[in-house]
């Protein structure tokens, strides 16, 4: 998918809602569990329910690995169900890999090739040779960790190191690695105050914005800081959609919160 196409389905749907696919079995609502494929069940109600307001998915790969080879059945049965029904929709594998270059390609062709997801999240810390490996696939994204919503950011990204923030470092060393024009970046909602100056840096990039929602994140702040010409943005909420019940009424609950957001976001665009 191009950039072009995924800010189409923005303006069509007038959203830049992300929903994250985080599936924990202790949250699930307990008559899933009597499903062979309780995980894949949950997720198909969800993408249902709630397709026709986001453009993006991001499944948090751990949340499937912890399962085993079932966790990663259901991963891979979620993501052929949104290539084959709503291959509209932009896809994350949120797997934050990252790794010297051959073993990088190797985790580029499981989520690019194998999975067919349309981009996937990467750590930088490596440098370049740990993340030019995926940035090698045409019309695949590569999201890069640039400042997390977590408080141990501050733990690194934040220091100044020879007078720059580490994340700023990131943030412009990256432009200069072979297909740049690939890369999206992580920017958390509870760091909207930063925004403007990380648009100063990559004006024209999408970011990819968790912690609205449950983790305390501002809508509105993080519009008015981050948002560019074309959006530029796809803000993720994940428990704050997928856990809105635990009754057999989740998958609706989930899409009434949906749509909360994106009213939200349709009025930002307007």
């Amino acid at each position: 998918m191009t950039k072009h196409q995924l800010y189409s389905q923005i303006k069509q749907k007038q959203s830049f809602l992300c929903i994250g696919l985080d599936v924990d079995l202790n949250k699930v609502p307990k008559h899933l569990l009597e499903e062979e494929d309780p995980i894949f069940a949950f997720n198909k109600a969800i993408i249902d329910a709630t397709h026709h307001l986001c453009v993006a998915y991001k499944p948090n790969t751990a949340f499937y690995e912890a399962y085993g080879i079932k966790g990663w059945k259901a991963l891979e049965k979620t993501i052929n169900y949104l290539n084959e029904n709503h291959p509209e929709i932009f896809t994350i594998a949120d797997a934050k890999r990252g790794d010297i270059g051959n073993t990088s390609t190797m985790y580029a062709k499981a989520f690019f090739e194998d999975l067919a997801f349309n981009s996937v999240t990467v750590a930088p810390y490596m440098g370049k040779d740990s993340v030019e490996p995926f940035l090698a696939f045409e019309d695949k994204h590569t999201i890069l960790l640039a400042l997390t919503s977590n408080q141990g950011a501050f733990d690194f990204q934040t220091k100044t190191v020879e007078g720059q923030e580490l994340y700023k470092q990131v943030l412009e060393t990256s432009k200069g690695w072979t297909n740049s024009q690939n890369l999206m970046y992580v920017v958390g909602a509870t760091k909207a105050e930063y925004l403007a100056e990380i648009r100063q840096i990559i004006p024209e990039s999408f970011l990819l914005v968790p912690g609205v929602g449950a983790q305390g994140g501002n809508l509105q702040e993080v519009c008015k800081y981050g948002m560019n010409s074309n959006v530029g943005l796809l803000i993720n909420s994940s428990r704050g959609i997928i856990y809105a019940s635990n009754g057999k009424d989740f998958a609706e609950a989930a899409a009434s919160k949906a749509r909360e957001l994106q009213e939200q976001m349709a009025d930002i665009m307007s």
